[in-house]
């Protein structure tokens, strides 16, 4: 598929196969996601694999949606502000950082026939709890991995026109 079929074909999944992720699938995605550009190209990221099975009532503490939990999957891509290119300004650019390799991840899982859903409203206490994370780690985004059991609905988008300016605002 081309990249302009891949940008398209792109959804927010909410229902999920319990279906396995193959693991040569999984490593994939998460090399897309270690591929992506980064300031300074300093990566000052970890990405947790949480496989579901067992840890539905953990999950639900992270976010509470059931879909969140359906798929087999589960993947919190954590930011390392610590180890971040920092701007002269004091821009500390570990959250685009973050945001570019997640983007990454999932734009691979789509590929590959994966469903994913960026998540960003999450508890954030409940998930350093549950993952466990170090002091100097912070919990960015979530994503669930696997088998769409949805169909898309039709994106709403603004117009092109409404986003961009040219020269000059």
């Amino acid at each position: 598929m081309n990249f302009q079929e891949l940008i398209n074909k792109r959804y927010s999944v909410r229902a999920y196969r319990t279906d396995p992720v193959e693991d040569e699938k999984l490593t994939q995605v998460l090399n897309a996601a270690r591929l992506a550009p980064t300031a300074h190209n300093y990566q000052p990221f970890q990405f947790i694999v949480v496989r579901t099975a067992g840890r539905k009532a953990e999950m639900k503490r992270i976010y509470s949606r059931e879909w969140f939990s359906q798929a087999p999957i589960v993947i919190c891509a954590c930011s390392l502000p610590g180890q971040a290119w920092v701007r002269v300004d004091n821009k500390n650019y570990h959250e685009v950082d973050v945001a570019i390799a997640m983007d990454h991840l999932i734009l691979a899982a789509t590929d590959l026939g994966l469903g994913t859903c960026w998540i960003a409203a999450f508890d954030a206490a409940a998930a350093k709890e549950v993952l466990q994370l170090p002091d100097g780690a912070v919990p960015m985004l979530f994503t669930p991995l696997g088998y769409p059991a949805d169909q898309p609905k039709e994106k709403k988008r603004k117009a092109l026109a409404d986003l961009i300016r040219h020269e000059r605002w």
